[in-house]
């Protein structure tokens, strides 16, 4: 450092606050300044002379302080990288088009709802929940309405202790293995293929999916891991974490009964697919008979939408919007679904006349919904009510199996009907695996015919391209035409003389010397 001459004048406290405020002179901002000797200090020998060891310290500390802001400008810029990746993975995972835009005042109404205090201990009006659920959810806050709705269901609906889900940590239970390992990670392929999320293999959604299903087979040890519980949980991690994830789906599992009819007997999906029977008799006759004439059992195209909650087949806007329901409703909401899909399309399918096109009209066709359709069918939905029907078909199914065992099978058919029932449930889980087999086949198809438009588009562009560039040699070659017919002849014979001695590279020949 180089003193300050002795002819300047002293420099003053203003000065002091103009230098840099890590400069050793900067008497303001430095820590060891009140350990040295001031000018003006009384009893001080050399008031204005500091020593080389403290002008030492003082750059060691000025040195410890630049390293702390550069460590804190390199975290202040790794938070901001990760703030930019979860904002990208954010809207990622919400790339859906919207059944129906919520309102700002909607909005407005969550928005007071989701920052009221309480919210999660004191239960607020079921009615004006159910309104505010009608005038639509904003997709950004959906995962939080949905952990609010499922508060208010838990604290008005408190489930016998025997029923209740095992309180295991999530992340320890990722620290177990489990023997659905296989079962899922073959699953994960086919959960969602083609949404940018999930398509990825053993990306950041594959990942996400594998551990939540992992972990969901681990607490419930007797549903275990089914196919169709990878829809749910893949919807519910399109709108939050992994850990509030988990927490909704033994929600859905535990507090509404959906797990039921994932367990290994299947006896819930049996009522579930009776009492739809038993709605489309009473609602849409005409289509039951039709059904009935071609022997076409609900099993056939309603078991996925229930076992998925329509997740595997339909938009996932129009899933989305169901799952909003469901929270409130539970599995009521998947039969007025059904109703409504099947009721608005009773023209149709009355029109196919085989068992082969009736079924891959409900697989196919029924799925592809407009989105007018899609805000037909939701109006429809919130208006309905069919509670009452639905509990009076369950215990009219219960009434049937119980005559049944009591008239019970004649001896020579009972060996008989044991056979057919394992037969029965052989095949239905492999047309489950067929369904969801073909279901992956035709999102691969539309995949590849998706990339065969392109390679078609582009094919067209490099044709246009070959015709302009024929267009413009032709133009050339025309242009040289008229060029040698303007040429005098003995400069057009100079012209192919200079040609022929010249080389492919534009360089004259030279004869090669003899010795």
């Amino acid at each position: 450092m180089n003193k300050p001459s002795a002819s300047m004048p002293h420099t003053d406290d203003a000065e002091n606050r103009e230098l840099l405020p890590l400069s050793p002179r900067a008497s303001s901002l430095d820590p060891l300044g009140q350990l040295l000797p001031q000018a003006g200090d009384p009893g001080s020998e050399k008031k204005s002379k500091r020593t080389a060891a403290d002008y030492r310290a003082l750059w060691k500390t000025a040195i410890h302080q630049q390293i702390l802001l550069l460590r804190m400008e390199k975290e202040n810029q790794r938070l901001e990288e990760a703030s930019r990746d979860e904002l990208h993975i954010r809207k990622m995972k919400l790339n859906y088009q919207e059944v129906s835009e919520c309102s700002k005042d909607a909005q407005a109404l969550w928005e007071r709802k989701l920052t009221a205090p309480g919210r999660t201990t004191v239960p607020q009006d079921k009615e004006e929940m159910y309104r505010a659920l009608c005038q639509g959810v904003p997709k950004s806050r959906r995962g939080e309405v949905w952990l609010l709705l499922s508060h208010q269901h838990r604290l008005r609906h408190r489930l016998p202790p025997r029923q209740l889900a095992l309180d295991t940590h999530y992340h320890d239970l990722l620290k177990q293995l489990t023997a659905q390992q296989h079962a899922i990670l073959v699953d994960l392929g086919r959960t969602f293929p083609t949404h940018q999320y999930f398509s990825a293999q053993l990306g950041a959604g594959q990942l996400s999916l594998y551990n939540l299903l992992k972990a969901y087979s681990l607490l419930d040890t007797e549903v275990g891991y089914c196919q169709g519980i990878s829809f749910v949980a893949g919807v519910l991690l399109l709108h939050m974490s992994e850990e509030q994830a988990f927490d909704m789906l033994k929600f859905l599992m535990y507090d509404l009964g959906i797990r039921r009819q994932y367990r290994p007997d299947m006896v819930s999906l049996q009522i579930q697919m009776y009492q739809l029977t038993r709605l489309l008799h009473d609602y849409h006759r005409e289509l039951y008979n039709h059904f009935e004439e071609h022997e076409i059992c609900p099993s056939l195209y309603a078991a996925p939408w229930f076992l998925t909650l329509f997740a595997s087949q339909f938009p996932l806007g129009f899933v989305s919007r169901i799952f909003d329901f469901v929270f409130v409703e539970g599995t009521e909401v998947i039969f007025k679904v059904a109703l409504c899909l099947l009721g608005s399309h009773e023209g149709e399918i009355v029109e196919c006349d085989s068992f082969e096109s009736i079924v891959d009209y409900l697989k196919t066709t029924l799925p592809a919904l407009s989105h007018t359709q899609m805000e037909q069918t939701i109006a429809k939905v919130m208006e309905m009510d069919i509670s009452k029907q639905l509990q009076a078909y369950e215990v009219e199914y219960h009434v049937l199996q119980d005559e049944m065992l009591e008239s019970g099978p004649l001896p020579d058919d009972s060996e008989r009907l044991d056979k057919l029932e394992k037969t029965n449930a052989q095949l239905k889980k492999q047309n489950m695996e067929l369904l969801e087999k073909l279901q992956a086949a035709r999102q691969k198809i539309q995949t590849l015919e998706t990339s065969m438009e392109n390679f078609l588009s582009r094919e067209s562009k490099m044709k246009h391209m070959i015709r302009s560039l024929e267009q413009e040699r032709a133009a050339y070659q025309r242009t040289i035409e008229r060029m040698r017919s303007c040429l005098p002849p003995d400069a057009l014979t100079d012209v192919e003389m200079t040609q022929i001695k010249t080389g492919p590279n534009g360089k004259a020949k030279t004869a090669a010397k003899k010795p």
